[in-house]
C-alpha cells in the first residue's frame, strides 16, 4: 500500500509499505477515503520540531472499516467512520469528563499513517464516529466537513467550549487558519453575537465573513488591541479563542479580553515558558488542550455536519491525490492554501 511519509524537513515522499494489521482486540484497520494536512504537521516538516526521517504521517481522516478487532463491537466491517486523532477509549477518567483528547489509554503511534491507504486505529470500539450509509451518499462538500470533525472543527469548538462562549457574547478569534475559521463557526454555534476574527489574509477574512464573523481585525500587536477595544467601546470580548500558539497571539489574546474572560487556548505552545501575571491583574481565565474530539462529533458536531448547518469543510482551498503529497505540504508551507485535501479513494 502507498502512504505519505516524512524524509526531511521540506522533503516528503510516498512509499510503498506492507498493509497494517490487527495488533490489539481493540484496533480497526480503516481504509482511507480522505485525509488531509494539518497546521501542526508543518511543524516538523520545517524543521521546527524533529521527526524520524522515514516515519509515516497524518492524524486526519475519513473512510471505511476493513477489519476489526474481537473487542471491537460499535463498527463493523464497511461502516463509514470518521477516524479522530484523539483516540478515546471511553471509560478512563478524562474519557468520562469529556476529555478524551487527553484519554490517559492512548497507544503511542496511534497518529501516523492517516495519509495512507489504510490506517491501523487504536482503540477503535469507542473512538470511532460512525457515519450513516456510504460516502457514495454524500456530496463532494459533505464529505470534506465530514472529514474536518477528525480535528479541526472539534478543535475550534474546542476553544469556543473552553472559552465558555454564550450567547450574545462578543468573541474575538485569534488566528484565521482552519482551526480558527472553525473556531467562528463554533462561536456561532454557541450563539455569539459579535465575532471579531484577527486575520491578515483576504481569503481567509472572506470565509471567515461567510463563516459568521461580523468584524475583521486585520492589526497585530497593540495595534490589534487597541482595534479590539475600539470596536468593543473599551470594554474588551467577553471570551478570546486563541488558535495560534504562539507567544504573541497568547498575549494579544489576553489584552483583549474584559476583565473575568476565558481564553480558549487550541493553538499548540510554541514556546515553553509564559508570563501568567497579566491573567492575574486582569482576572482573566486560560483553559484550553487537545480537543475532545469524539465527545463533541457524537455530542453536535456530526449531526450540523448532517443537517447542512455547518460547512467546515470550505477550508479545504487546494486538492491534490496522494501521489502529489509534496505539493500538498509546499502549499501550506507557502500559505497557498488555507488547508490541503487529500483524495485518497473513492
Amino acid at each position: 500500500m502507498k502512504t505519505a511519509i516524512f524524509v526531511e524537513p521540506q522533503k516528503m515522499e510516498v512509499a510503498e509499505v506492507p498493509r497494517p494489521e490487527l495488533k490489539k482486540d481493540t484496533d480497526a484497520i480503516i481504509k482511507v477515503i480522505r485525509a488531509c494536512v494539518c497546521g501542526s504537521d508543518l511543524w516538523w516538516y520545517r524543521g521546527l520540531t524533529k521527526r524520524e526521517s522515514g516515519s509515516a504521517v497524518g492524524h486526519e481522516a475519513i473512510g471505511i472499516v476493513e477489519e476489526v478487532g474481537s473487542a471491537v463491537k460499535n463498527v463493523k466491517p464497511g461502516d463509514f467512520v470518521v477516524a479522530p486523532f484523539t483516540h478515546g477509549c471511553g471509560h478512563c477518567a478524562a474519557c468520562l469528563a469529556g476529555f478524551d483528547g487527553n484519554c490517559l489509554n492512548q497507544e503511542s503511534g496511534g497518529n501516523g499513517g492517516y495519509q495512507g491507504e489504510y490506517l491501523r486505529f487504536t482503540n477503535a470500539n469507542w473512538a470511532l464516529v460512525k457515519v450513516p450509509g456510504k460516502p457514495a451518499d454524500y456530496t463532494d462538500e459533505q464529505l470534506n466537513s465530514l472529514l474536518t470533525l477528525a480535528d479541526v472543527m472539534a478543535t475550534g469548538y474546542h476553544a469556543a467550549t473552553t472559552a465558555e462562549v454564550k450567547p450574545g457574547d462578543t468573541v474575538v478569534v485569534m488566528g484565521d487558519g482552519a482551526v480558527g475559521l472553525c473556531g467562528v463557526i463554533a462561536a456561532k454555534l454557541y450563539g455569539a453575537k459579535r465575532i471579531i476574527a484577527m486575520s491578515r489574509h483576504a481569503d481567509r477574512q472572506k470565509l471567515a465573513q461567510e463563516f459568521g464573523a461580523t468584524d475583521i481585525v486585520a492589526e497585530r500587536g497593540d495595534e490589534a488591541v487597541a482595534k479590539v477595544l475600539e470596536l468593543t467601546d473599551g470594554a474588551g470580548a467577553d471570551a478570546v479563542l486563541e488558535c495560534v500558539g504562539t507567544e504573541q497571539s497568547v498575549d494579544t489574546a489576553v489584552k483583549v479580553g474584559r476583565p473575568g474572560a476565558i481564553v480558549g487556548r487550541v493553538g499548540v505552545p510554541q514556546k515553553e515558558e509564559m508570563n501568567t501575571n497579566a491573567l492575574f491583574w486582569k482576572n482573566i481565565g486560560l483553559r484550553g488542550g487537545l480537543a475532545s474530539v469524539t465527545t463533541y462529533d457524537r455530542a453536535r458536531l456530526l449531526d450540523a455536519v448532517l443537517s447542512g448547518e455547518i460547512t467546515p469543510g470550505k477550508v479545504f482551498t487546494k486538492r491534490f491525490t496522494l501521489d502529489e503529497i509534496q505539493a500538498a505540504y509546499e502549499a501550506m508551507d507557502k500559505r497557498e492554501a488555507i488547508k490541503s485535501l487529500l483524495i485518497v479513494a473513492k
